[in-house]
């Protein structure tokens, strides 16, 4: 295990050590949290498709230009910790990014070529910025039926896990970099709505998205062996046969026109990087969660097969225990069947999702679509100490901090002056983590 790996284990350590509080006790289900503080509504924003693509992007762009560049530097610093291949991936991206527009396709260069132009952000940096969500999105889906058949998705977006966590102020430090960045994007030809979206500002992908009355969509990350860095650094050395997971989502979005046309695309088309693709339909019971490897689909699950009036995804496969300390599926099943179908909606599942640990110091937002309506509203999450950093309130206790065991590592900037012992609860959390994420 390198000093990057090493890292990236002591912040785990250091998290989990931080909230022993908050392992003792049980997952609360939340009530009264609908709707919440108006102030946390996200702004909104047109992206219209009849622009070229070097201008669909301007105002936005202008707008949010400061607080792009800010969350680069950081996420620059942070990557590195992750190992050589992204160091590879910065590298090259600083040394070939003013040739990289060339290598996507259309509209997506000139989209990214254009934000890159609004921004004064050089344009590699403004690729790196959009292939970044290909892996490390930690999230918690749910599609839900209410009693007279009426469908409704919502998820939580976690974002910038093992990224800088601050110990004195108890935060991760790219979430807290991406929440003002959060935007509401209604895409629109001929001055209509053709599709709606969740965005980090200047990420031109889709990562949360709703078709009036057609479908809707939400992705969750994969954490899989054959994972995003190995699709990343293909591309980068020429093999373009793979879409980018935001890419394809995009152009689903855009251009499919049935629940069953987009749940084809999702599972067929070849991508830089293993997710989970959680659809619902207009109909009731037009739910699945698509699982994929970066070739096609491993599995897909539909709702009648899941919990009969609803299905939720977080970041493991159904048919496999998530890792334990990290176990975000059966609190929310828990508070999905407190609940209860009969108060499916916007008041019941937000509540669900602002619930620890699905609510948790990785979550920049919570957005809840309604495919009938064509309604999406999205709140910015910031979770109040005491929260959980990110892992579940059920996994096993730890009590102390994890030091490297590598004598000629420098000390990691993570780690707390006073962290000297290493107790075995901690080295199994982290060797899990080992385990799951660099073996």
């Amino acid at each position: 295990m390198n000093f990057r790996q090493t890292t990236i284990l002591v912040a785990v350590a250091v998290v989990l050590s931080t909230h022993v509080q908050s392992q003792s006790v049980k997952t609360t289900c939340q009530t009264g949290k609908y709707p919440p503080d108006p102030k946390t509504k996200v702004e909104a924003y047109v992206i219209n498709l009849d622009l070229p693509p070097e201008q669909r992007w301007t105002e936005l762009a202008k707008a949010k230009g400061p607080q792009i560049k800010y969350l680069i530097d950081g996420f620059k610093e942070f990557i590195k910790d992750f190992g050589n291949a992204s160091k590879y991936i910065i590298d090259f991206v600083d040394s070939e990014g003013a040739s990289l527009d060339k290598t996507l396709p259309y509209p997506f260069g000139g989209e990214l070529k254009g934000i890159s132009a609004a921004t004064g952000i050089n344009l590699g940096e403004v690729v790196l910025y959009n292939l970044f969500y290909e892996f490390f999105t930690v999230c918690t889906s749910i599609v839900a039926q209410d009693s007279a058949g009426k469908l409704y998705h919502a998820r939580n977006l976690d974002f910038g896990l093992f990224m800088g966590w601050d110990v004195k102020n108890k935060t991760w430090a790219i979430t807290e970099r991406l929440r003002p960045l959060i935007v509401n994007l209604d895409w629109q030809r001929q001055g209509k709505t053709v599709f709606k979206s969740v965005n980090y500002a200047g990420f031109t992908g889709i990562l949360t998205a709703i078709k009036p009355n057609l479908f809707t969509f939400s992705m969750d990350e994969r954490f899989n062996i054959d994972g995003g860095f190995i699709g990343i650094i293909k591309w980068l050395m020429g093999d373009h046969k793979q879409r980018w997971m935001g890419f394809l989502t995009r152009s689903v979005m855009e251009n499919a026109t049935s629940f069953d046309e987009a749940q084809v695309l999702l599972q067929k088309t070849v991508m830089l990087a293993p997710a989970y693709f959680i659809l619902g339909g207009n109909k009731p019971g037009q739910a699945s969660v698509i699982t994929r490897s970066r070739d096609a689909a491993v599995d897909t699950w539909p709702m009648r097969n899941a919990s009969g009036w609803y299905i939720l995804e977080t970041n493991y496969d159904h048919w496999e225990a998530p890792l334990f300390l990290d176990d975000r599926r059966t609190p929310a099943h828990m508070c999905m069947d407190k609940m209860k179908q009969e108060n499916a909606g916007f008041k019941g599942i937000f509540n669900v999702l602002s619930s620890e640990p699905m609510l948790n110091k990785l979550t920049t937002y919570t957005a809840l679509m309604q495919v009938d309506a064509g309604s999406l509203e999205t709140y910015l999450q910031d979770c109040k100490d005491p929260c959980t950093p990110w892992f579940s309130a059920t996994s096993p206790t730890p009590f102390a901090f994890l030091k490297s065991n590598e004598e000629d590592d420098p000390p990691s900037p993570l780690a707390h002056p006073q962290s000297n012992a290493a107790s075995a609860s901690i080295v199994r959390c982290c060797q899990a983590f080992q385990d799951r994420f660099f073996r």
